[in-house]
């Protein structure tokens, strides 16, 4: 049994409690909370953009604390899931793998790529897992590309491109903060900058042309070239005032032997899918059975590869830290692309 204890009891934590309520071999036996009515097991008050609202929750044999030194002094468990906010991450990461326990932490890994730097080099000094929760390749449509890929049933990877749009969150005071939250580029775009940098490797050169709002991106389109120049990849990322269109995510991937293609966008009034597809070399247009059993299926699978890394002792080839602090590095170079208009090199 791989022991958990979950620092922070917000929507990611909840998604998490949740999720580690479905994977076999894995146990909640800590929490730490600084708001002392989640500290009693109320968690109502918490809401999202999916999933189930939070309930009040039976904490009577989890070990509870108040401050993260408290937890990591007297808990019982073998690894940290932090859901802090983003700009508590790199020092609870870093007190969490000197005190001897692997990490998994939610994405973003940090907000500034020496953050991440210290907690990958942390990890190593401590010969312990770092494991950051990117969930993206995990939902379904995803997973379905990721195994094509993988196995090159349709040959090799020639590009693509990844959307990733939101209504402008208004009910988020710092959302737009860069010590805070970071804004699009981190809290969003993030995802497709980590799976392009998964599928693809590293970019040698990015270029890209934003819209800003202050110190950050606000909405962006994004050009990344790699050595191989059949490879093309292009990204779009942001906000639109218009509330009437809440989120909107896909793709369409480029290989030799086929384009596979995905689109869901949540509207004001209901939602709308472009279901997957793979369009073939022949003309032929397959429709693969997507199944999920909840709409947190993607974060119980990200869960069981944690599990999977823990109990091997070995970094997953998804959720590794280096990949995550690539995706960060990849997000500021866009920023510094899109602020100087002129693209900039991946040394």
């Amino acid at each position: 049994m791989i022991k958990v204890g979950i620092v922070g009891v917000g929507f990611m934590g909840w998604i998490h409690w949740l999720s580690y309520q479905k994977v076999e071999g894995m146990q909640v036996t800590a929490i730490c909370e600084t708001d002392p009515a989640k500290r009693a097991g109320d968690w109502t008050g918490i809401k999202g953009n999916f999933g189930p609202p939070g309930e009040n929750v039976d904490l009577s044999e989890i070990s509870v604390f108040e401050s993260l030194d408290e937890f990591l002094a007297n808990g019982d468990f073998d690894v940290v899931d932090i859901c802090l906010p983003p700009s508590f991450h790199c020092q609870a990461t870093l007190q969490s793998l000197d005190a001897g326990k692997h990490v998994f932490c939610e994405k973003p890994l940090a907000l500034k790529t020496d953050e991440c730097d210290q907690m990958v080099k942390a990890a190593e000094r401590n010969s312990k897992l770092l494991l950051v929760g990117h969930v993206l390749p995990f939902f379904p449509e995803y997973e379905i590309a990721r195994k094509h890929i993988a196995e090159k049933t349709f040959g090799h990877l020639l590009g693509g491109t990844f959307r990733r749009v939101i209504s402008d969150p208004v009910w988020l005071n710092n959302f737009y903060d860069p010590d805070q939250v970071g804004g699009p580029m981190l809290d969003l775009h993030v995802h497709d900058a980590h799976l392009i940098r998964m599928l693809f490797g590293m970019p040698t050169t990015i270029d890209a042309s934003a819209r800003f709002r202050g110190d950050v991106i606000e909405y962006c389109n994004s050009l990344f070239r790699f050595e191989d120049p059949r490879v093309v990849v292009s990204a779009v990322s942001g906000v639109i005032h218009q509330q009437g269109r809440p989120f909107n995510h896909g793709f369409e991937i480029h290989l030799e032997e086929a384009t596979m293609q995905f689109e869901f966008a949540a509207f004001a009034d209901e939602p709308e899918s472009m279901p997957l597809k793979i369009l073939k070399a022949d003309g032929s247009v397959e429709r693969p059975v997507v199944e999920a059993d909840s709409d947190i299926a993607g974060f119980e699978a990200e869960i069981r590869e944690v599990k999977k890394s823990v109990e091997t002792n070995t970094p997953s080839p998804i959720l590794a830290g280096n990949l995550a602090k690539d995706a960060i590095r990849m997000c500021h170079l866009q920023t510094k692309s899109a602020r100087e208009g002129n693209p900039q090199s991946v040394a």
